[in-house]
């Protein structure tokens, strides 16, 4: 009884933050895009169709911090995984694209 209940419990949350999503597009399309562009006023359901294509297209709640992430976990992976010659070289390559990239101040040369 304890897990209907508990997914009652989420499935009406994700039903109220839907709605108030909805609702949100709903109110931002209808204020700016007919005065801006000409575009005809729309209903809830198809605020909601819009949302709920935006969330297919561009990757739904996960946002660009979750990528960003994920890069970042499988660069550090690599660099581990490289013997200290290969990040050696991929440090000259580095430098030669982004400048002291990998260097403390003091190695740094001042440029003439």
């Amino acid at each position: 009884m304890h897990i209907v209940t508990r997914v009652f419990g989420i499935l009406l949350i994700i039903l109220i933050i839907a709605a108030g999503f909805g609702q949100a597009v709903l109110q931002l399309w209808n204020w700016l895009m007919p005065p801006i562009f000409g575009f005809h006023v729309i209903t809830y359901w198809q605020a909601l169709g819009l949302l709920g294509l935006s969330w297919v297209l561009f990757g739904g709640w996960r946002g660009p911090m979750f990528d960003m992430h994920r890069r970042r976990h499988q660069m550090r992976e690599r660099w581990e995984q490289m013997t200290p010659e290969q990040r050696e070289k991929f440090r000259q390559g580095m430098r030669g694209r982004c400048g002291h990239f990998g260097q403390k101040e003091e190695e740094v040369k001042p440029q003439a």
